[in-house]
C-alpha cells in the first residue's frame, strides 16, 4: 500500500528561512504568522493529511463515487467523516477573511494545506479546494447581501462550491456556451442548460452546494462578451440563512474518468433553476477568471503534490528493493544484490524528482506570498511588482508545474519496474490522477498561449522585464559565494536564453502569429526552468549561511546544496535546447495539408 508523510521540514524551511515570513509581520494578517505559529500549523496540517486523508486515497480510487436513481451521489467510504474532521479543525479557513469567519492568515499557509491535502488524497482535496475559488469570486464580485448569505457557510466548509463552465459542445471557447439565464420578476434568473466535467458537482459531504454558473441572458452578445456569472444553490437559502426547497439542478451522471475516481465529476442539468447574478450582466468571464486564476495556482500545486507522493514511494522502494550490483563493484558484498540506489539511472530519476519537487514547492509558496503582497503590501510599487510577477507566472506554475509533475510521476512508477504497473502498489494512481492536472482549468497549451499571447505584452512587457532583472540581480549577488558561483552562471545563461526567445517572438510573431503558437510550449518551459533556478539560488543562499553558522541540521543543508548543483547541471541546459526549438518557427510545423495526416 502506498505511503505519504507530509514534507513538513522542507515546507518550514521554505516559509521561515527562504521566504522569511516574519519580515512581513507589520502587514495585515501576518502579525500572527510567527515562526512558532507556522511550525504548529504546518506540523498539525501535515499530521491530519498523512494520518486521515492518505489512508483513504487508494480505497477511494478503487471504490469511486456512486450516483443513485434520484440523482444523489455517495462519496467513498470515510470521505464524509474526513470532511467533518477537516471542517471542525478549520483547515479550510486558514487564509479566509476574518469578517466572514476565516482565520485571516497569509495565503501562503492556505497553499501549504492545499499541497498536503492534494498529496495525501487529490480526489478528496478537490471538494473543499474548488470552494476556495468560488469564495474568491464572490468576495470580489458578489454583492454585500450575497457575501453575507453564502460566504460564512462556505468558508466554514459547511457548504461547498463549484465552478460550471464547460458544456458538451464547447470547452476552452466559452463564447459558444448555450446555457440560458432568463430574468424573473423577483430579480432572480431561471437557469437552463447542461454543464459537463463539473468537479464535486454533487456529493454527500455537505447539505448544500453553491454552484457558480456561466450563462447568457436572452439579449446578450453571442460571444464571450455576452457571458454572465450566476450563483445557483443546490438548495435554496432563506432570508434567515436556513435552507429551503431543493433547486432545479441535478446530477445527470458521473463521468467515467482515467483518474480522480473518488471525486464526483458530474454532468449537471439546470432545468429552470433559480440563479442570482454575480456582478454585472455580460461581465461574467472577468468574474470567473478570478476563480480560475486561484484554481490554476491550486492545480500547479496538484502537479507538485502527486510528484511528491510518488517520489516518497519510489525512494522507499529503491531503499528496500535489491536488484543487480553497482557498476563499481558490490556495494554490499554480504547481500545477494545491492539496492536500487546504486544504479545511476535510478539515481537520475530520483534526483530529477527531488530537484523538481523542492524547487516547485518553493516557487508555489513564493507565488502564494505574491498573492498576499498584492493586497497587503504598504507601498504601491511593491503591490504592483507582486501583481506583475504572480500574473506572469501563474500559467507557468500551472503549465510547467503539471507537465513536470506528470513526468515525475511516470519516472517514479518506472523505479518500481514491473511492480509499478500493478495497481496494488499505488503508483498507477499517482500517474492517472496527475494526468488531469495538465488538462483542467485550461489545458497546458492554453496556459502557454496565455503566457506568450497575453502576459508578455501586458503593460509594455513590464512583468517579464521585472523577472529578467530580478534573476540577473540575484545571479550577480550569488556569484560572490564560491558554493553558488557555478549555479548562478547556469541560471544566468538560462535567463539569457529566455530573453533571446522573447526577442525572437517580438521580431517574428507579428509577421506570422503561428511562430508564437509553435514556440509557446517551449517558452513556458524555459520560464519554468528559470523560475525554479531562481528558487534554487535562494535556497542555496540560505543553506550556505546556515552551514557557515554551524547549524545542527548539517545534513539537510548539505543536501540542499548538492540538489541545487544537480539542478544547475541537469535542468538549466534544457533552456538552450528549448530556445533552439522555438527559433525554428512554425514553417515545417504548419506545412502539411490536413489530409496528409491520414493513416489509411
Amino acid at each position: 500500500m502506498p505511503v505519504y508523510k507530509a514534507p513538513t521540514r522542507d515546507t518550514r524551511f521554505v516559509i521561515n528561512e527562504v521566504l522569511n515570513l516574519e519580515q512581513y509581520a507589520a502587514l495585515p494578517g501576518f502579525e500572527n504568522a510567527t515562526a512558532d505559529m507556522i511550525d504548529v500549523v504546518v506540523e498539525e496540517c501535515g499530521k491530519f493529511c498523512s494520518e486521515v486523508l492518505a489512508p483513504l486515497n487508494l480505497s477511494g480510487d478503487q471504490e469511486g463515487c456512486t450516483r443513485h436513481p434520484d440523482g444523489s451521489v455517495t462519496t467513498p467510504k470515510g470521505f464524509k467523516q474526513a470532511h467533518a474532521q477537516f471542517r471542525e479543525a478549520g483547515w479550510g479557513t486558514l487564509s479566509a477573511p476574518e469578517e466572514f469567519g476565516g482565520q485571516g492568515m497569509p495565503h501562503v499557509l492556505g497553499m501549504v494545506a492545499e499541497e498536503f491535502t492534494a498529496s495525501a488524497n487529490q480526489a478528496w482535496g478537490m471538494y473543499p479546494g474548488l470552494t476556495a475559488g468560488a469564495i474568491s469570486s464572490i468576495l470580489v464580485k458578489g454583492s454585500a447581501e450575497q457575501q453575507a448569505k453564502y460566504l460564512p457557510k462556505m468558508i466554514a466548509n459547511e457548504w461547498l462550491g463549484t465552478m460550471n463552465l464547460t458544456e458538451p459542445h464547447c470547452g476552452t471557447d466559452l463564447g459558444l456556451i448555450r446555457t440560458r439565464a432568463v430574468p424573473q420578476a423577483d430579480g432572480s434568473y431561471a437557469i437552463t442548460g447542461t454543464k459537463i466535467f463539473i468537479s464535486a458537482g454533487e456529493h454527500d459531504l455537505t447539505e448544500n452546494i453553491i454552484h457558480l454558473v456561466l450563462a447568457k441572458t436572452p439579449d446578450a452578445p453571442d460571444s464571450t462578451k455576452g457571458i454572465s456569472l450566476f450563483i445557483v444553490p443546490k438548495v435554496m437559502v432563506n432570508d434567515d440563512g436556513s435552507l429551503g426547497v431543493r433547486n432545479a439542478v441535478s446530477c445527470g451522471s458521473i463521468e467515467h474518468k482515467m483518474g480522480i475516481h473518488a471525486n464526483s465529476t458530474c454532468v449537471m442539468n439546470y432545468d429552470g433553476a433559480t440563479g442570482y447574478l454575480v456582478g454585472e450582466e455580460n461581465k461574467g468571464l472577468a468574474a470567473m477568471f478570478i476563480m480560475m486564476n486561484a484554481a490554476r495556482l491550486g492545480v500547479g500545486i496538484q502537479g507538485l503534490s502527486q510528484a511528491e507522493a510518488a517520489y516518497q514511494n519510489a525512494v522507499k522502494y529503491a531503499q528496500e528493493r535489491r536488484q543487480g550490483r553497482a557498476l563499481t563493484g558490490a556495494a554490499e558484498p554480504g547481500e545477494k544484490a545491492d539496492t536500487l540506489f546504486v544504479h545511476p539511472d535510478i539515481r537520475r530519476m530520483l534526483m530529477d524528482a527531488k530537484a523538481y519537487t523542492e524547487g516547485m514547492r518553493a516557487l508555489c509558496l513564493w507565488g502564494a506570498l505574491q498573492v498576499d503582497l498584492v493586497h497587503k503590501a504598504t507601498a504601491e510599487e511593491d503591490r504592483q511588482m507582486a501583481d506583475d510577477l504572480v500574473s506572469l507566472l501563474t500559467p507557468v506554475i500551472k503549465g510547467y508545474g503539471t507537465d513536470k509533475g506528470f513526468d515525475t510521476c511516470v519516472n517514479m512508477q518506472q523505479v518500481f519496474g514491473g511492480h509499478g504497473f500493478i495497481e496494488e502498489w499505488g503508483m498507477s494512481q499517482f500517474v492517472r490522477d496527475c494526468r488531469i492536472t495538465q488538462i483542467y482549468e485550461g489545458a497546458n497549451g492554453v496556459q502557454a498561449m496565455d503566457l506568450v499571447g497575453r502576459k508578455l505584452a501586458q503593460n509594455g512587457g513590464r512583468a517579464v522585464q521585472a523577472l529578467f532583472a530580478l534573476v540577473d540581480q540575484e545571479c550577480a549577488e550569488a556569484k560572490s559565494k564560491p558554493e553558488l558561483e557555478k549555479l548562478a552562471g547556469q541560471v544566468e545563461k538560462a535567463n539569457g536564453d529566455l530573453k533571446a526567445a522573447t526577442m525572437w517572438f517580438m521580431q517574428n510573431g507579428m509577421t506570422n502569429p503561428n511562430h508564437v503558437g509553435a514556440g509557446a510550449h517551449h517558452y513556458m518551459h524555459m520560464m519554468g526552468i528559470v523560475a525554479l533556478g531562481l528558487m534554487w539560488l535562494r535556497m542555496g543562499e540560505v543553506a550556505v549561511a546556515k552551514l557557515a553558522a554551524g547549524t545542527e541540521d548539517k545534513a539537510f543543508y548539505e543536501a540542499k546544496l548538492v540538489t541545487a548543483r544537480y539542478y544547475g547541471e541537469r535542468f538549466t541546459p534544457d533552456a538552450g535546447a528549448l530556445r533552439r526549438k522555438l527559433e525554428t518557427g512554425a514553417d515545417a510545423l504548419m506545412a502539411l495539408p490536413v489530409e496528409a495526416f491520414a493513416t489509411a
